[in-house]
């Protein structure tokens, strides 16, 4: 069955019109006594929540399935391999003579510049679509998160392009972070003040 007619079924209440009709044809009687005859008239609202299930079942079809073990493991793999170049970035800066805090900042800067590199040569995508949660959750993700609208949205302009889109995925991420260490900071405030901390 090809897709249009996938469609069609779908929005046709899972080929129930279609059927009427070749019941019809093959009785030879007209489509509307063969409608009055074998199939009672449906209500509206039966209609509806026939074509709503088998637009569901089409969907459940066509979205591919997911191995949550094999999700979880690639994730798990990717954000270790992540970490790794961090530690890695970390203890070169170290040997250098670095103090940890600083040295610290040195891997963060190093490991968004690398993240803004891949995602402006298209390859963090690649990596964020095999890795999943372990590409997005370090600060690697969220370095792409910015750069990547950035990119998408140069050629409208640097202000209704890039100004508007920059925070459009990690916008969300900050405004309730921010949100949330002020809610947590006013309990931990509270706490010191009845001496619980």
């Amino acid at each position: 069955m090809d897709h249009n007619s996938q469609i069609r079924n779908v929005y046709t209440a899972a080929g129930i019109q279609e059927n009427r009709k070749l019941d019809a044809d093959t009785n030879g009687t007209t489509a509307e006594e063969a409608e009055g005859s074998a199939y009672p008239e449906k209500t509206a609202d039966e209609k509806k929540e026939q074509e709503k299930q088998a637009y569901q079942e089409y969907m459940k079809e066509i979205t591919p399935k997911k191995n949550l073990a094999l999700q979880m493991l690639k994730a798990f793999l990717t954000g270790g391999v992540i970490c790794v170049i961090g530690q890695v970035i970390l203890n070169y800066c170290q040997s250098l003579g670095m103090e940890k805090d600083l040295a610290g900042s040195w891997c963060s800067l190093l490991l968004i510049l690398l993240s803004v590199l891949l995602t402006g040569f298209s390859i963090y995508q690649v990596i964020a679509a095999w890795g999943g949660a372990g590409a997005l959750v370090p600060i690697t993700g969220f370095a792409n998160s910015v750069a990547s609208p950035a990119i998408e949205y140069k050629a409208e302009g640097q202000v209704y392009g890039i100004g508007v889109k920059i925070f459009s995925i990690a916008g969300p991420v900050i405004l309730y972070g921010v949100f949330t260490s002020g809610i947590l900071g006013f309990f931990y405030w509270i706490g010191k003040l009845l001496g619980w901390v």
